[in-house]
């Protein structure tokens, strides 16, 4: 809600309160009305009052009441259709923020009570079937527009409830606008179309918000069209709509009773019984990892994941961790693992300008001395800070020869 002044704030507070008596005590009329009927019914209450009030401040009231009683997500709903808004930061029902490409910004809502938060976090959970409460804290889950969506709930949070939303791009972004915008070269972007297309495995690494999945989803468009591809995520964020023989799972916390749980793993697992040709695992962030590795391995060409690391060499260390949590097997097992599964490495960050951008794109084609070997095929220049090709020539050309005979991207020579 909008900070008003303390006098009008009172009014509407009394507003607000009279109107959701009402709605209780005849939810089913309020609920058949259309949007113009509700709004009346809001109107009647306000004018009916006798105020001082100017015309301005009190269509302000009425306003505040509808967007809070009839919209979905309250007060969110009108930074959720902003389009240069991209992530909602709720940190208790005073503090709002949301970021867009300039920057984090504080913005005048506020919610009336710890019970609304929370009425809206439990809305959320309930449109995707999952449940969130004081004996399951932690939610995570997405809009109806894809939107993703964490929150906790007060007993776990000093300052309140937490809401987080990272908003759902209404139109797909692509390599082309990424191009544009100076993510990635027109150059490095060729070179991955035909790493793609030609069955490489490729795994994005990158830290917080820096894209990893906005530019995996933009890698879709290069899988061939008569693809089999089977993607698998936590909550369904990737807008695959290039290949038509397609199967998306997601997977689902236990409930209350601790049933009813998928996991990433059994997931990555039961799709290597759909006869895929390719294998898309949206973020991994622990023991799923082991499976990932493994369908990379028995044939699966052309798979891709990201995973959370702010270097390739530091992700390289995580996805070793991560294995672990699978199995206690010899760490050199593990790494062989990652070296026969994973052909090349793409590296997002944040620059100093707020851009998200490639920086770089290795080759991963040996361990020795206590290090990984990575082959550099595009570094980010730190003069010109554009990503640009280092001059080596990829080494590993077994799938470039099988599937793609001597047809090749120029920075594949």
């Amino acid at each position: 809600m909008l900070h008003l002044p303390e006098e009008i704030q009172n009014f509407y507070s009394e507003i607000y309160k009279e109107f959701t008596r009402e709605k209780s005590l005849r939810p089913g009329y309020f609920a058949g009305l259309s949007d113009e009927e509700y709004m009346a019914e809001i109107e009647k209450l306000v004018f009916a009052a006798d105020t001082d009030y100017k015309a301005e401040e009190l269509n302000q009231v009425i306003d505040l009441v509808y967007e809070k009683t009839r919209t979905p997500l309250g007060v969110l709903d009108r930074v959720l259709k902003d389009d240069d808004v991209y992530e909602i930061m709720v940190n208790g029902i005073d503090d709002v923020f949301v970021e867009r490409i300039d920057g984090i910004h504080r913005i005048e809502s506020r919610f009336e009570s710890v019970e609304e938060l929370e009425e809206l976090i439990r809305g959320i959970a309930a449109g995707v079937h999952r449940e969130v409460n004081e004996m399951t804290p932690i939610l995570d889950a997405r809009l109806d527009d894809g939107s993703r969506v964490n929150a906790v709930y007060k007993n776990i949070a000093a300052s309140g409830p937490v809401l987080t939303i990272r908003k759902f791009a209404k139109r797909k972004i692509t390599i082309e606008d990424m191009i544009e915008n100076g993510t990635i070269s027109r150059e490095a972007a060729s070179f991955l179309e035909t790493a793609v297309t030609r069955g490489y495995n490729i795994f994005i690494s990158g830290g917080t918000s820096t894209g990893k999945t906005t530019f995996l989803n933009a890698l879709t468009d290069y899988i061939p069209k008569g693809s089999r591809v089977i993607i698998i995520e936590d909550s369904r964020e990737l807008m695959v709509d290039s290949v038509e023989n397609i199967v998306q799972l997601e997977c689902r916390n236990a409930n209350t009773a601790g049933k009813g749980e998928v996991s990433m793993n059994m997931l990555i697992r039961t799709s290597l019984r759909m006869r895929p040709d390719r294998i898309i695992v949206g973020e991994v962030r622990g023991k799923e990892v082991a499976e990932m590795l493994q369908a990379m391995n028995t044939g699966h060409d052309g798979s891709m994941s990201t995973g959370h690391g702010n270097s390739v060499t530091g992700m390289l260390r995580r996805l070793e961790a991560m294995y672990l949590m699978s199995a206690k097997i010899p760490i050199d097992a593990i790494r062989s693992q990652i070296l026969e599964g994973i052909d090349l490495m793409v590296h997002l960050s944040r620059l100093s300008d707020g851009r998200r951008a490639v920086t770089e794109i290795d080759e991963l084609i040996g361990y020795e001395g206590g290090e990984y070997q990575l082959n550099r095929i595009f570094s980010l220049d730190n003069v010109s800070m554009a990503l640009k090709a280092t001059g080596n020539r990829l080494k590993n050309r077994m799938k470039m020869e099988m599937n793609g005979g001597n047809v090749e991207a120029r920075t594949l020579k």
